[in-house]
């Protein structure tokens, strides 16, 4: 499937997982990858985290847009960051309380107000990114959202509010959200994961809750740190010509080396197929780094390896 194709078939493309699992990086991938193919992307950060800026080459991502990736040129690629606190200073600035909203914020007095409706900030967060894909902010709106627990209650917000508040402009707010969130065209879900059981089980209870009970569709999942395969792994040591005139010793770390590294891959292929088994739809795979850090160099191959796995996608991964 084109890659281009891909990443514009949906305006939001929401990004979550475990904790852990690469999620802001695999966020700053497929920022990247849609940027480098012509596309107009922007990166939200949600919570007032800065976490993808070292990986978009920038000192930090605040609320007002900043440019990422410098060292690209021609891309238009934008990060910033959208808390609750500044989604809900915004939307009361919006609605007739510009003058008294900023002291309110200083008396702690908009902290009652969120505290009183549960759900409201997720339900500002949100409306704030359907805000951003109806008003066109960029061709590509990726959000790095929280971890998985937190994304669903996140995602389960909208419905949730529009079911309390019966009229109204929380309603009407709340309604809104979840036709985004209910078009495949505009909204979709990218899982990651890496391949051991615990992240596994987890992503595959997200996913149907994210489909069942938030209404949003799903992307392809993305198993990320995964490992080569290296051919030749199950020869013996003591056979082939690479073990002449090496200690005993050395033979039995190779030995051990060679089988360690084998069995960890034949673990990663039976966690990949036991995935595929419990949620059947496309999986992608981003390859294990062995770096201190990830900054826009890593990124790059990151981003490489999604879109050449998304070119080998079926056409029908798109909606």
């Amino acid at each position: 499937m084109d890659p281009g194709r891909f990443f514009a078939s949906s305006r939001v493309l929401i990004v979550t997982g475990k904790g852990g699992t690469g999620k802001t990086a695999l966020a700053a991938a497929c920022a990247t990858a849609a940027a480098r193919l012509g596309l107009s992307v922007l990166l939200v950060e949600v919570g007032g985290r800065s976490a993808a800026a070292p990986m978009l080459g920038i000192e930090a991502v605040g609320y007002e847009p900043t440019a990422a990736r410098p060292d690209l040129a021609g891309v238009d690629l934008k990060a910033r960051s959208i808390a609750p606190d500044e989604a809900l200073i915004e939307w009361l600035s919006r609605h007739g309380f510009e003058r008294i909203v900023r002291r309110m914020a200083r008396s702690g007095l908009l902290e009652v107000i969120a505290t009183a409706t549960p759900g409201i900030k997720d339900l500002l967060v949100l409306g704030r990114v359907r805000n951003l894909e109806e008003t066109a902010a960029a061709d590509v709106i990726v959000v790095d959202a929280p971890a998985s627990g937190q994304a669903v209650g996140l995602l389960r917000a909208p419905s949730a509010i529009a079911a309390t508040a019966r009229g109204g402009t929380i309603h009407r707010q709340a309604r809104t959200a979840l036709d985004m969130l209910g078009d495949a065209r505009r909204c979709r879900v990218m899982l990651v994961t890496v391949a051991e059981e615990t992240p596994m089980n987890e992503l595959v209870e997200t996913a149907f809750a994210v489909e069942d009970e938030a209404g949003v569709a799903l992307a392809p999942v993305v198993v990320n740190a995964a490992l080569d395969e290296i051919a030749g792994l199950d020869i013996d040591v003591d056979s082939t010509e690479a073990a002449v005139g090496l200690s005993a010793a050395a033979r039995a770390d190779l030995q051990a080396a060679a089988d360690l590294r084998s069995a960890r891959w034949a673990r990663q292929e039976a966690c990949v197929a036991d995935l595929a088994r419990r949620l059947p739809i496309p999986q992608l795979r981003l390859p294990r780094l062995f770096a201190a850090g990830l900054g826009p160099a890593e990124i790059d191959r990151l981003a490489d390896a999604l879109a050449a796995g998304i070119d080998d996608l079926p056409e029908a991964a798109a909606p």
